[in-house]
């Protein structure tokens, strides 16, 4: 979902954006205080020992326990700021594919400058590199749909913001790198990330409030949303309030392309799904989603679909039906499951109106991407901030040290560094 004349559009432009977005997030972390008063103390009880006693270089060396893609320039920047004299060596190209416990960074540097900024520095490293993995697969799993980075409310700030956002958009373009036909994640609901995507500022469809603001009526916060939006923004219309997705969606096409006949005027026109998982979108139930999909996919009965989707070995080894039943809820479930998406598109397009686009959200992680895009459902756009790590643990990422002053040393059971 492209805005136009909100495009960063040259390469000049795109990287001065995520530079200065980048120097935003080092401008956070020292408006948190001194060093010393967010480190860990024993690394500042540790500097204080080598500045009273005898000066030594450290190397250190960086790594993460799982599979990530690179996105270093955070920590990198931080240690531009606070040890700017630190000599570094980077492994791997930002965007790459790093195996598990591989070294990432190798930092020469004093070892009474260092110390205290270790935790800074680690702070930097984990979180974007997962987020950036995660949206590499997602993109890599619907490489058609446009992704709108739709995390900022799961966050904790603005700082967590930015890394998140920065891993997404390096997830994304080693995803385009690999193939030139996925179009990644190309904007931010927050103007804060949105340089990241290249973009000036933030996109959007409408939340739930605005709706209940209008006693329900999808059409009246439309007329309310299209006129304060950028010329060339789509004008999307979140249409599950009422339970009634099919019939607003219908409704709010007709105003548009017949009432306000905004197409004339080079808008374009969506409906975003977000229908509540507890529930059935309008016109399915368990048994007319599998008609659905089945119709779509041109394959008989849920067991062959979903043997279709994850593949025959991958089926079959699933002696538990834990991945086929948690793929069968994606398919014909509640929520925003892929019948009601393929439902939504069926129903627009019996009326007429088969340039509506479509924008899905609602707990799309990458499982739900990679049936997405096995089913090939006709999704337009993905709003989502389930790139983020699944579990805080998976962001943590270590530093040792492996020399002083060249000379090799490090805890047992870490010697692997040393290659």
């Amino acid at each position: 979902m492209d805005q136009k004349t909100n495009n960063l559009d040259s390469k000049d432009e795109i990287a001065e954006g995520r530079s200065a977005a980048l120097d935003r997030l080092i401008s956070l972390v020292e408006s948190a205080g001194s060093i010393e008063s967010i480190t860990d103390k024993y690394f500042t009880n540790t500097r204080r020992i080598v500045d009273s006693n005898r000066s030594a270089t450290a190397s250190y060396a960086v790594f993460m326990r799982r599979r990530i893609i690179a996105a270093l320039e955070p920590a990198k920047r931080l240690l531009g700021r606070y040890v700017p004299e630190a000599e570094v060596k980077t492994y791997y190209p930002e965007g790459a594919l790093v195996p598990s416990e591989k070294k990432l960074l190798k930092i020469d540097v004093p070892f009474a400058r260092m110390s205290e900024a270790e935790t800074l520095l680690l702070q930097k490293v984990g979180f974007p590199c997962v987020c950036a993995n995660n949206a590499f697969e997602m993109c890599r799993a619907v490489p058609y749909a446009a992704f709108i980075d739709m995390h900022a409310r799961h966050a904790s700030g603005a700082e967590m913001n930015l890394l998140a956002a920065y891993g997404a958009s390096v997830g994304s373009d080693a995803a385009r790198k690999e193939n030139p036909d996925v179009r990644g994640f190309t904007s931010s609901s927050q103007d804060l990330t949105a340089p990241l995507y290249g973009q000036k500022l933030g996109t959007g469809t409408m939340p739930h409030a605005l709706v209940g603001y209008t006693d329900g009526d999808v059409v009246q916060a439309l007329k309310y949303l299209a006129p304060i939006l950028p010329e060339e923004a789509p004008v999307i219309g979140l249409v599950d309030y009422r339970g009634t997705e099919i019939s607003d969606s219908l409704a709010a096409a007709r105003w548009f392309y017949e009432e306000a006949r905004l197409q004339d005027e080079g808008r374009v026109f969506g409906v975003r799904l977000d229908t509540h998982g507890a529930r059935f979108a309008e016109g399915l139930d368990y048994d007319k989603s599998i008609d659905v999909v089945g119709e779509w996919m041109d394959v008989d009965g849920e067991y062959n679909i979903a043997e279709a989707v994850l593949g025959t070995r991958a089926f079959h080894l699933d002696v538990g039906n834990v991945i086929v039943d948690r793929v069968r809820r994606l398919l014909f479930g509640t929520g925003v499951s892929i019948a009601s998406i393929i439902n939504t598109r069926r129903e627009l397009d019996k009326a007429g109106y088969r340039q509506a686009q479509i924008v899905a959200s609602s707990g799309f992680d990458l499982q739900k991407c990679q049936v997405v895009g096995a089913v090939r459902a006709p999704v337009d756009a993905i709003g989502t901030g389930s790139f983020l790590p699944g579990t805080l643990s998976e962001t943590y990422a270590t530093a040792d040290v492996i020399a002083y002053d060249g000379n090799k040393r490090v805890k047992v059971g870490r010697e692997f560094l040393y290659d």
